[in-house]
């Protein structure tokens, strides 16, 4: 700025009123947080709203011994022109651009101009009004122009007010474009040594979604989900012979509707109290998406893994696709608790359906996250299905002697433990990694009283702004979910569980285009898959492009 500038500068308090009103709106303009939910826009505003203090005593920053002090408390007593945050801060040290001056100059002379239209005149000196002046005329072209833009967005304002969508909803959408291939030598055999070629074309699909997200009170959400997908599983068709063989080498956001637009998912969330938060879903209900599921980096279906099992642990899956509640106390604290039912076939009122007597899930969470380095979760989930061929013990995750021990037409009970956890080690490099275990029972078939106990675990290492700010180098290696127990007959009277061990591994890059486009390409590769070493490995390349909007 000119001499002259810093010369009026030690004339007038008035100054000193304007540089003010600059540093709170300056500061004002500072909070620019992603809102990732209609509830957290009251949050946003609060924390940027400017008060009228009647004493400097009131700034908790603000000191008897600091330069500005009677400066400060000379403004409040003759101008009433001071203005504070709602935590008793004036935040007096940050530096100010000339356009942020002209709008506290500008300010300043409205409060003059109030004070002389309500016969108060006296308060402002002649001398005062001078400096002013003098002010007015060096930001001239400044002020100018801050008005200049007043104007246009007070227009852009009007026309988005008149042509808004909704004053309570908004609109968040999401497109999916994938390229895929298959390789190996043969299709994977659930037992003995495979017969057939792996018979696999390049394949290129999509799966789009449209989320209409709605608050009411600022605190709570209304979701409802469209849908239309047509990224046919990687497992192929038994009878037919084509694909894997194995639901181990499923994509993540797989998935065919035949691109028919459907809602599957509606639900609402809301506080019942500061320290309960409260999810009900009508249908397309997921713990996953109701829950911490400790992968962060990895666990969404279009922007995380290229795989189903590498996204999160499959004791989220239970209940997958229900109507039911989720309730979590004291969701923002370093421990907290979260509670479940879900039940798959809750609008069917024919017999063993309905909202209490078909498939559902029980599901409790306890959470410890002390620090943003390292969070820990210990769960547990009964689920109980009428059938577990349509409805099977981890919805098409790991071997297909894992999801269906029992055979078709098999009432079953299972209950599952898991420990899930995340090591934050730098802003860019992070470890999650998770165990389960699950015990399941023959409650009627041919296996009527028979148990299985089934195992998994996986782990996953995320490099952060590797090559680039936004990208991600990401590594999963894992064994899905095997039996290995339990009193189980085969044909021959044996006792039966999967005889070796499959091994996952992935590994993928997230390439950030921009803010609303990703690159990430990817390769699975399936060791031994259906925990059969007979089998051939299996290697799944995909090339995944997610919009944003």
């Amino acid at each position: 700025m000119t001499k002259r500038f810093w010369n009026l500068f030690k004339v007038s308090p008035v100054v000193l009123a304007a540089t003010f009103f600059v540093a709170n709106s300056a500061l004002a303009g500072e909070v620019n947080e992603q809102v990732t939910n209609v509830g957290q826009l009251s949050e946003t505003q609060e924390s940027n709203d400017m008060s009228q203090v009647t004493s400097v005593s009131q700034f908790s920053d603000v000191q008897p011994t600091d330069w500005a002090f009677q400066a400060l408390q000379s403004l409040v007593e003759r101008y009433g022109c001071i203005a504070g945050y709602p935590n008793s801060t004036y935040r007096g040290n940050r530096a100010l651009t000339r356009y942020e001056f002209a709008a506290g100059l500008n300010a300043c002379l409205d409060r003059v101009n109030e004070l002389i239209a309500t016969a108060t005149a006296d308060l402002v000196s002649k001398q005062d009004l001078a400096t002013l002046q003098r002010l007015q005329e060096e930001y001239s072209a400044e002020l100018a122009t801050l008005r200049g833009r007043v104007d246009g967005l007070e227009a852009r304002t009007s026309e988005l007010e008149a042509n808004q969508f909704s004053t309570t909803t908004k609109l968040v959408g999401e497109a999916i474009f994938a390229v895929s291939d298959v390789f190996g030598d043969t299709r994977a055999a659930r037992g003995g040594a495979p017969t057939q070629d792996l018979n696999y074309n390049t394949t290129f699909s999509d799966r789009v979604r449209l989320n209409l997200y709605s608050s009411f009170t600022g605190k709570d959400q209304l979701q409802i989900r469209l849908n239309a997908n047509n990224t046919i599983s990687n497992r192929g068709n038994d009878a037919l012979g084509t694909g894997t063989g194995t639901n181990m080498s499923r994509l993540g956001f797989d998935g065919d509707n035949g691109n028919s637009v459907v809602i599957d998912k509606i639900n609402y969330a809301f506080n019942l109290t500061d320290a309960v938060r409260v999810k009900v879903d009508a249908t397309g209900g997921e713990l996953y998406e109701n829950v911490n599921t400790f992968n962060s980096d990895f666990a969404s279906s279009g922007r995380g893994a290229l795989s189903r099992y590498g996204r999160f642990s499959p004791i989220y899956r239970q209940g997958q696709g229900g109507a039911g509640v989720t309730v979590t106390f004291n969701p923002k604290g370093a421990i907290s608790l979260s509670g479940a039912y879900l039940a798959r076939t809750a609008n069917d009122p024919t017999l063993n359906n309905g909202l209490f007597d078909g498939d559902s899930a029980i599901f409790g969470q306890l959470s410890f996250q002390p620090t943003k380095a390292f969070n820990i979760g210990l769960t547990y989930a009964r689920a109980y299905q009428t059938d577990t061929a349509a409805n099977n013990l981890f919805q098409g995750t790991g071997s297909i002697f894992a999801n269906t021990p029992f055979g078709a037409n098999t009432r079953t009970e299972s209950n599952n433990y898991g420990v899930e956890a995340t090591f934050q080690f730098s802003p860019k490099l992070a470890i999650s990694g998770w165990g389960g275990y699950t015990t399941a029972d023959a409650l009627t078939g041919a296996n009527a009283g028979a148990d299985a106990d089934v195992w998994y675990w996986a782990g996953g290492l995320a490099l952060k702004d590797f090559g680039g700010e936004g990208n991600v180098l990401g590594v999963i290696f894992g064994q899905p979910p095997k039996v290995t127990g339990g009193s189980i007959k085969n044909v021959a009277g044996n006792t039966t569980f999967d005889d070796s061990t499959s091994y996952h591994l992935e590994g993928l890059y997230k390439y950030k285009v921009s803010d609303n486009i990703q690159v990430t390409p990817g390769l699975l590769v399936i060791f031994n898959p259906e925990h059969n070493d007979a089998n051939d490995t299996e290697y799944v390349g995909t090339l995944r492009t997610t919009f944003t909007f």
